[in-house]
Order: structure tokens, then C-alpha cells, then sequence
């Protein structure tokens, strides 16, 4: 089936320029409490799915256990999350977030409502939804994991990745 795709770009690219659009903006919104977005990823995994392994939470965001390591050595060094023996098995680490990376997780929660609202705002709350409801339909459909942004593939490579930025 052959498609005519517009002057202006059809859907694929429309959602590459709105996700270049989207990433940059929650970047920038997110560098005034602090994070980066691959650290908002891992605050807000945490909190969904505290006390995994750090192997189990490379694993779950698609990073090399090599690269995971000193990305979260950095959030544990600034008092967000806490290595604790696993008591299952005494070899792992089970991360949980801390009592003050709770609180810079309510922040983060903040900024993501708003910049929800800024992208979005030209949209009825209907539409929103439906909008919503189209591109979850398409990410399943490509096999996107739910919740993780494919940037944490580079996190930490030192590879040029146009996602490396992006959205918790």
C-alpha cells in the first residue's frame, strides 16, 4: 500500500519533532530541581518498583550492567538512592530510593504534570485521551516497553544518541 505522505511530514515524523520538542523541554525543566532524565527514569522506576537488583534494573531499562553501576553510584552519592543487601541473596544489591530522593521524586512528579499540560495544551481533554490512548496502541504494537524511554540503551556510552534526553 502506497502512502502519500505530506510536505509537512506525516505521522512518524511528526512524533520525532514532537518528541525532540517534548525531551528538550523536560530537560530543561527538570535541570532546575537538579536531574538529568535518565535520572528522573530511575527515581520514578525506584518508586514503582523498589528493591530490584541492579542487574534486574539494567536489565528493565535495556543498560549494560557495566554502564548502570556508575550511573547509579552518582544518585548515591547524592543521598537519592540507598544500596542495601539483598536478603534473598547476599552477592546483589537491592536499590531503594531515600528518604530525600522521595522528596525530589514529589518535585519531579510536579514537573512532569506541568510540562504534561504545556505539551498537550492545545488539546481538549477528550483529545488528550484519545491522544494518549493512540500512542500507547503504537508503542505496544513496536514492542516499547511500558515506562522506559529507549535512551537508556546509551546512558553513560558516550555515544551522540538524539534521545539521550528524555522524558520519565
Amino acid at each position: 500500500m502506497r502512502m502519500d505522505i505530506p510536505a509537512r511530514g506525516g505521522a512518524a515524523f511528526l512524533l520525532a519533532q514532537l518528541g525532540a520538542h517534548a525531551a528538550t523541554a523536560f530537560a530543561e525543566r527538570i535541570s532546575a530541581i537538579g536531574l538529568t532524565p535518565p535520572q528522573a527514569g530511575l527515581l520514578r522506576l525506584l518508586a514503582t518498583e523498589p528493591g530490584r537488583s541492579q542487574r534486574e534494573l539494567a536489565d528493565r531499562l535495556g543498560m549494560p550492567p557495566s554502564r548502570f553501576v556508575p550511573f547509579a553510584d552518582e544518585l548515591e552519592g547524592r543521598g537519592l538512592i540507598e544500596r542495601r543487601r539483598n536478603a534473598g541473596d547476599r552477592r546483589l544489591y537491592a536499590l531503594h530510593l531515600t528518604e530525600q530522593g522521595t522528596a525530589l521524586l514529589g518535585e519531579l512528579q510536579q514537573a512532569g504534570r506541568a510540562h504534561e499540560e504545556q505539551i498537550c495544551r492545545g488539546l481538549s481533554p477528550e483529545e488528550h485521551r484519545q491522544l494518549t490512548a493512540l500512542l500507547r496502541q503504537v508503542a505496544e504494537e513496536q514492542g516499547l516497553t511500558p515506562g522506559v524511554h529507549p535512551g537508556f540503551r546509551t546512558v553513560g556510552s558516550g555515544k551522540a544518541n538524539p534521545t539521550s534526553s528524555f522524558n520519565s
